[in-house]
């Protein structure tokens, strides 16, 4: 069984569920799309991962401008307002009469090539927006006993060649990462920056705890987490210490404790790194206070959203 940030608990509800591909609703086992895709091709799509909470999209203004800033980033530009695609997902939920813990993946891609090529010109079509939603809640096993994680080689790119930041379809450095870190026995990768400091997981972004103090990386080659954002925020506003710094694996090792962030499974503790047991190896007091501060910053946006 996998185990990790994204480990699911199943649901047979997922196996009708219904899927829009450019406002089309399609049974999960006809959704198809056409093998000229730009996004199959060379990776060219951006997308974006939203909670559906008690009736509320939960932080969706963050995660729509982080789309359009993504889409403006790589040039694509987008026949519909934020409004029109809020609308979209909409349509799709209320389709598959979900309500709560759904997990919406918006994946839009530059539109369908006449040939195979990088061309941008050879697009045809105008973008392919396809919305699928499932009913996800993260396992509890995750969240109780925590992940360990292992360094790989494969470093976070600088941004003068593929920002991490940009929540684009090519994630193949990410998966290489990744498959080190199995490799190696771990549950999920653990990245550096180009100058050697911790930057980021393949698919979460990573903090520890140090003297009571939360640390984070720069921002600079880390993916541009919302939830990173809100535990920040957390911080803040209840007097916690929290720096965005660089530091090492010398600081990582050391740590009292370590969690990941990400929007499906929140946080999430992390117990061994490399090896090396990190802090009592458990769920620690202030990553447990962090984590309960968050689920009521999600309440507060639900019960906001309803108002």
């Amino acid at each position: 069984m996998v185990h990790g940030t994204h480990n699911a608990i199943e649901d047979s509800r997922n196996k009708d569920i219904l899927i829009s591909i450019n406002d089309e609703l399609c049974h999960r086992s006809e959704a198809k799309i056409s093998v000229f895709d730009s996004g199959y091709l060379v990776g060219d799509g951006v997308w974006e991962a939203l909670r559906l909470h008690d009736g509320v999209l939960v932080f969706l203004e963050d995660h729509l401008n982080r789309l359009w800033q993504s889409a403006k980033v790589v040039g694509m530009a987008l026949p519909f307002s934020k409004k029109e695609l809020e609308d979209k997902i909409w349509d799709t939920l209320k389709a598959n009469q979900m309500t709560d813990g759904v997990h919406v993946r918006v994946m839009i891609t530059r539109g369908i090539k006449k040939t195979p090529s990088q061309d941008p010109r050879l697009t045809i079509t105008g973008p392919n927006i396809v919305i699928i939603p499932e009913y996800k809640t993260a396992s509890k096993d995750s969240k109780d006993n925590g992940i360990t994680l292992f360094t790989s080689t494969v470093r976070r790119g600088s941004p003068d060649y593929l920002d991490p930041r940009l929540n684009c379809h090519s994630k193949l450095h990410e998966v290489q990462a990744l498959i080190q870190a199995i490799e190696a026995g771990a549950d999920e990768a653990l990245m550096l920056d180009v100058n050697g400091f911790v930057a980021t997981c393949n698919a979460t972004n990573f903090f520890i705890i140090r003297d009571n103090q939360v640390w984070t990386s720069t921002g600079k080659y880390c993916m541009n987490g919302i939830t990173r954002s809100k535990v920040i925020q957390i911080c803040n506003d209840n007097n916690i210490d929290c720096l965005e710094k660089d530091f090492s694996l010398f600081d990582v090792y050391g740590a009292d404790e370590a969690f990941v962030t990400g929007t499906f499974g929140g946080l999430t503790p992390v117990t061994k790194i490399d090896g090396k047991i990190i802090g009592k190896g458990a769920y620690g007091a202030l990553t447990k206070r962090l984590s309960n501060l968050y689920e009521d910053l999600i309440r507060k946006t639900i019960n906001d959203g309803r108002g």
